[in-house]
């Protein structure tokens, strides 16, 4: 699959025929006759060609004019993979809308934090996307507003206002637009099943993903680097909680057999589509492991690892600049002492907060309560020490972002630059932090004894030469090397 798959109208064709589910978030068919925009894999019989056309995004669909399907909900369809393998401008103000930055900062907002000007920014989006920022960020609110009707027994009013829309009017004739129904039908129609709220402000939602998904690794990973207050593995779910644009909330996440369950308490709703959107992130959810497999299936050394277990995500962070510190905690020492140096932190200077299950007690330190921190009640190094407090000085006054909107050579070649930043600390940090999927961990004492496990070459230069061939998938290639360890962040908890 590849950039653009919209215009190979026979390629899309086909898979609207097979129906195959693999295809949706990659582009959207919209009917000529009917008026109505679906997902590939829509279970309705497929229309003539003739009356086929395709878009490249829902906000598109919309924006010329099509509703969302009732049957498939093309709107609820995980999200393009293609904004995730790239960090070009277009990739980069994607992930930004979906972070909520057109709703709180406007246009001109997410223009300067891109770091171009608002026409260009529109040009890009357009010319990718068939919609501009407005569009696209429209297409969000109108997604989040569903899943608050559905979902939840808020008022209206409530609804309109977390989803982002500036009125009542807004939010009923951009519903209407859609989805060809008021609200009020929407909530008729909705499955009676919904699930009834835990607490005050608590939501339960299916996060979607393209199958399969090994949550071995996924959830081991976060579980056995959980830090104590902040993060926990309780009945089968990772929880933690997460710093906000308007509050914070907790959350937790449940892997399931072709979803991921997703409850969510929150401070404020007009938080929801970000801390979904961070969910996502966190769990790699909108990755296409088929095109990943295929690719590192490709050598025979790394096939019978694929084969035994496809369907690799790389674990990732709802908090960049909170992995870029808790990367340097981890420098050089076990997993369990890193833990503890960030618990300290956690109890010193994080914000409490009340978590009605008991587990969690703070949201992890603030870049900015983390530069007010006296070096010397740190209990490390000396030499990490002045790692730690440069890093975070450096994130403090921006000078280093590892936000969505990053820059992944740019930011990487930034932290190599400070004092105590080798490779592998900037290169975890890019494969974790920034998400970039072709990032790999050469030097890292897991991977090179997997390395000579497997028969691959073991010294870095020679590796890395090795490992060309699997780009632009290294991370993931990371994933399964580690798997062939029996360390905990392999496995799901017990």
């Amino acid at each position: 699959m590849q950039t653009g798959m919209h215009t190979d109208t026979e390629r899309c064709v086909r898979a609207v025929r097979s129906k195959d589910a693999r295809f949706d978030g990659w582009f959207f068919t919209a009917v000529l006759t009917t008026g109505i925009y679906c997902r590939p894999s829509c279970p309705v019989v497929p229309p003539k060609p003739g009356n086929m056309t395709f878009y490249p995004s829902a906000a598109a669909c919309q924006q010329a004019g099509f509703r969302a399907c009732k049957r498939c909900r093309p709107d609820t369809s995980p999200g393009s993979p293609e904004w995730n393998r790239r960090a070009d401008l277009t990739a980069r103000a994607v992930r930004l809308i979906a972070d909520g930055v057109v709703d709180r900062e406007g246009v001109p907002g997410l223009a300067a934090r891109l770091g171009y000007s608002t026409r260009q920014v529109e040009r890009q989006l357009l010319a990718e996307l068939g919609a501009g920022p407005l569009a696209l960020a429209r297409a969000q609110r109108a997604q989040t507003a569903r899943l608050l009707i559905e979902t939840t027994p808020l008022p209206m009013a409530d609804i309109a206002f977390a989803a982002g829309f500036s009125s009542i009017r807004a939010f009923n004739d951009t519903v209407r637009e859609v989805y060809a129904l008021a609200p009020s039908e929407l909530r008729t129609r909705a499955p009676r099943s919904r699930p009834a709220a835990a607490a005050p402000g608590t939501l339960s939602l299916r996060l979607p993903f393209r199958t399969p998904l090994n949550p071995d690794n996924l959830f081991g990973h976060l579980a056995a680097t959980a830090v104590p207050g902040v993060e926990e593995w309780r009945d089968g779910a990772y929880r933690r909680t997460l710093r906000l644009p308007y509050g914070h909330g907790i959350v937790a996440l449940t892997p399931k057999p072709d979803h991921i369950a997703c409850r969510l308490t929150l401070t404020d709703p007009r938080d929801l589509t970000v801390a979904i959107s961070r969910c996502r992130r966190l769990l790699d959810l909108d990755a296409d492991p088929v095109a990943i497999d295929d690719q590192l299936r490709a050598d025979p050394l790394l096939a019978p690892l694929v084969d035994k277990a496809p369907g690799r995500r790389v674990p990732r962070t709802v908090d960049e600049a909170e992995f870029a510190v808790r990367a340097v905690l981890g420098q050089q020492v076990s997993t369990a002492a890193a833990r503890t140096h960030a618990a300290r932190l956690v109890t010193a200077h994080g914000d409490p907060v009340d978590d009605p299950e008991g587990g969690l007690t703070h949201l992890f330190p603030s870049t900015e309560a983390l530069a007010a921190v006296d070096p010397e009640t740190l209990a490390m190094p000396r030499t990490r020490r002045a790692t730690f407090t440069t890093l975070v000085a450096h994130l403090a006054d921006g000078s280093v972002n590892p936000g969505v909107e990053s820059d992944w050579a740019e930011t990487r070649a930034r932290l190599l630059d400070l004092p105590g930043f080798g490779p592998w600390t900037a290169d975890v940090i890019a494969m974790r932090a920034l998400g970039d999927p072709d990032a790999f961990l050469p030097t890292d004492l897991g991977i090179r004894r997997a390395a000579a496990e497997l028969g691959l070459p073991s010294t870095p230069a020679a590796l890395t030469a090795r490992a060309a061939a699997w780009r632009p998938w290294r991370a993931y290639a990371v994933q399964y090397l580690w798997a062939t360890d029996d360390h905990p962040i392999n496995f799901l908890p017990v």
